[in-house]
């Protein structure tokens, strides 16, 4: 049987900066997940809701599943100045994503990892029905903020976070677990959900859509991730202006937390040096840029990058959204060019854009722009 100091060196080893494991076992916070279904918080993310007792109990995904093992690594960087993601003229993208897709460089190495640790397990990053932070909670990696972000006491919350299920158990009482380095957790399950974030509550009045109806609980239809990912069709005009320059993601109340502002930092594993950005464009990326992009020079650029997701319609919606935010006539050539584009969805976001920059410039300048 594998002692918890020897799955500690192997996550080490791996690349990993968090694990931690439970036994199998009903899924906390189930019943929670359940009301936040049901509340239709999930907006059009409608695989949330497809079986969702799958994700109620990991057993129902591998049968005889007897521990749960959680990884965690940082994806923190501090390499692009806060002005130049402040720039209203660049299109501003989620942390996570600076560098590459995170699945392609966690998912072998989790597998590898799942393998060294029994028989039969299962691997997943972000992919399979498995509920990553209510797990990663009680695994001891940390406590779910009020942001409903996992947040680990000497990390912060920039992490990403893999789910191995094996068919073993796994000593918990092992001593080394105790005497580990920092920067693994200790199987100590916290007793109340927001007892580490105690009165703060910056992350709920910083976000600028108001997706929070309450402390703990995500109204997925109005943040700017979903927004700007998870939905394929129109993002609702009254939104838009609340959105800035945010083109993919958001990372406003992790940006804001005091965990992540004190403790957050670059991890030292060779793993993540995947996710930190090749330069500025990728984390910034000038918004007449991407205006500007075709089909074949969307995927050449953005290729290996979760980007990819949003896929050109979607980024070219999101970055004509940034535009009319941004306000500049140095926008108005590029998107009028977008109302001949092939894409109705991007078609309608570049007349809003227009409309709205529109709405600032003085006379002469708005019958010029107006013209064709």
């Amino acid at each position: 049987m594998l002692t918890a100091g020897l799955v500690c060196e192997r996550a080490l080893e791996l690349g990993f900066d968090l694990v931690g494991f439970a036994p199998a076992g009903p899924t906390p916070g189930g019943e929670q997940f359940i009301r936040w279904l049901s509340a239709g918080y999930h907006g059009q993310m409608a695989y949330l809701a497809r079986e969702p007792e799958r994700r109620l109990d990991p057993r129902r995904l591998l049968p005889g599943a007897r521990t749960v093992v959680i990884v965690g690594i940082s994806y923190e960087t501090l390499a692009v100045p806060v002005e130049v993601l402040q720039d209203p003229s660049r299109g501003r993208i989620a942390r996570y994503a600076w560098g590459a897709d995170y699945h392609d460089v966690i998912t072998p190495v989790l597998r590898a990892f799942g393998a060294w640790l029994a028989k039969e397990s299962r691997a997943y990053v972000d992919t399979g029905p498995v509920l990553e932070r209510a797990w990663a909670e009680r695994c001891g990696l940390g406590f779910i903020g009020k942001n409903t972000c996992l947040i680990h006491r000497k990390r912060g919350s920039h992490l990403f976070l893999g789910a191995v299920l094996v068919n073993e158990e796994l000593r918990t009482e092992d001593e080394a677990l105790k005497e580990a380095d920092s920067s693994f957790s200790q199987l100590s399950i916290l007793n109340a959900q927001f007892q580490a974030c105690g009165r703060c509550t910056r992350c709920l009045t910083a976000c600028p859509t108001n997706a929070f109806p309450q402390p703990g609980v995500l109204d997925a239809r109005r943040c700017i991730s979903y927004l700007t990912i998870e939905l394929k069709g129109s993002i609702p005009v009254e939104l838009r202006p609340q959105m800035g320059n945010w083109i993919f993601g958001c990372d406003m109340c992790q940006d804001v937390c005091p965990y992540v502002r004190r403790f957050s930092r670059p991890s030292d594993s060779p793993l993540a040096r995947a996710f930190r950005p090749p330069d500025l464009d990728r984390a910034a990326p000038k918004l007449l840029d991407l205006l500007r992009l075709d089909r074949a020079a969307f995927n050449a650029r953005f290729k290996g990058t979760a980007i990819m997701r949003a896929k050109r319609r979607g980024l070219l919606r999101n970055a004509c959204v940034a535009a009319g935010n941004w306000g500049s006539d140095e926008a108005l050539p590029a998107l009028r060019r977008l109302l001949e584009d092939e894409e109705a969805l991007v078609r309608e976001h570049a007349a809003w854009a227009i409309a709205k920059i529109q709405q600032h410039l003085a006379p002469s300048a708005r019958c010029r722009y107006l013209s064709p």
